[in-house]
C-alpha cells in the first residue's frame, strides 16, 4: 500500500543525499516543465542534495540537461548511457553501456523493427525526439498522437521483444533496445564510476520519484520509492509499485516531495 508523502518520516528525510527522477510527467505537467518544478531542482541542489534525471529521453537532450539544469548527471535512454558535465574544466563524460560500434549495429536492426511496427500499428509514429537517439528506438503513443489503445501499446512491446529487443512502457513512449540493461543497471554504474559508492550500500539515502512502468526496476529497488499521483493511471500494470505517494500530478507532485524534504 502506498503512503502520502507527507508521511514520509522526518529522520528519512534528513538522511536523503541522493533524489533520482524521472522526466516526462513526473517533472513535466501536461509535457510542460512548470516553476514550482525547475526551482525545486534548484533549491534541492542548494540544500546538498543530489538531483540526477534518470530518463527515456535521448543523448541530445541528455547533453543539455546535464549543461544546463541544476543537477548533478543525467542516465538516459533507459540507461543506455550517463553524461555528467564538469563545470570546473567544461568537459562532458559520456559513459555507455555499449561501444560505438555495437551501438551502430543495434541501429541496423532496430530500423527493420522500426518498420514492422509501423506497418502493423496505425496511428504510433516514431518519436520526434528521435533523430537525437544514440542507442533506442522511441515509438510514439501519446506524446504527438491521439493516444492508442492499450491493446496497441501492448503489441507494439510484443513486436519487439519478438525480435530480440527489450521495450518498456513510458506514458508516451514505448522505447525499444538490444541489450540488457535498464536505468537502475546504469545508475549503478554511475554512482561506482561518479561518486565513488556502491549504490546497494547507501540506498536508504536516495529518494527515486517516478511515474510509469519503465520505472518499476527503480520502484521495485528503492525502499524510497516515490510515485506522482499520475502513477496511479498505471497501479494495475506495475508489479513493484512505490512506497510513496505525492498528491500532486507530474511536476506539481514533485515539487512536494522537494517540499518535504527541503522545507
Amino acid at each position: 500500500m502506498m503512503k502520502s508523502i507527507k508521511d514520509f518520516p522526518q529522520g528519512k528525510r534528513s538522511a536523503i543525499t541522493y533524489l533520482l527522477t524521472d522526466i516526462d510527467d513526473t517533472i513535466t505537467h501536461k509535457g510542460r516543465i512548470p516553476a514550482c518544478a525547475f526551482k525545486a531542482m534548484e533549491d534541492l541542489d542548494k540544500a546538498g542534495i543530489k538531483v540526477i534525471p534518470i530518463t527515456g529521453r535521448p543523448g541530445g537532450w541528455c547533453d543539455h540537461i546535464a549543461r544546463m539544469w541544476p543537477v548533478k548527471g543525467v542516465v538516459g535512454e533507459n540507461g543506455a548511457f550517463y553524461f555528467v558535465y564538469d563545470i570546473h574544466t567544461k568537459k562532458m563524460i559520456r559513459r555507455y553501456f555499449k561501444t560505438d560500434q555495437e551501438r551502430e549495429q543495434d541501429q541496423i536492426k532496430l530500423l527493420a523493427v522500426k518498420q514492422r511496427i509501423l506497418r502493423s500499428i496505425p496511428g504510433c509514429v516514431i518519436s520526434a525526439d528521435q533523430p537525437y537517439r544514440e542507442a533506442d528506438l522511441a515509438i510514439d503513443f501519446a506524446e504527438d498522437v491521439p493516444p492508442l489503445s492499450q491493446t496497441d501499446i501492448d503489441r507494439i512491446v510484443d513486436m519487439f521483444e519478438q525480435c530480440g529487443a527489450t521495450a518498456k512502457v513510458s506514458s508516451i513512449h514505448v522505447n525499444g533496445w538490444f541489450g540488457s540493461y535498464d536505468k537502475l543497471s546504469m545508475t549503478k554504474i554511475m554512482f561506482r564510476e561518479v561518486f565513488k559508492t556502491d549504490l546497494d550500500v547507501i540506498k536508504e539515502k536516495v529518494v527515486f520519484v517516478g511515474d510509469s512502468p519503465n520505472d518499476e526496476p527503480m520502484f521495485e529497488y528503492f525502499p524510497n520509492s516515490v510515485g506522482v499521483a499520475n502513477v496511479l493511471e498505471f497501479f494495475d500494470r506495475l508489479a513493484f509499485k512505490p512506497a510513496w505517494i505525492t498528491k500532486g500530478k507530474g511536476g506539481i507532485g514533485f515539487a512536494q516531495l522537494a517540499k518535504i524534504l527541503v522545507p
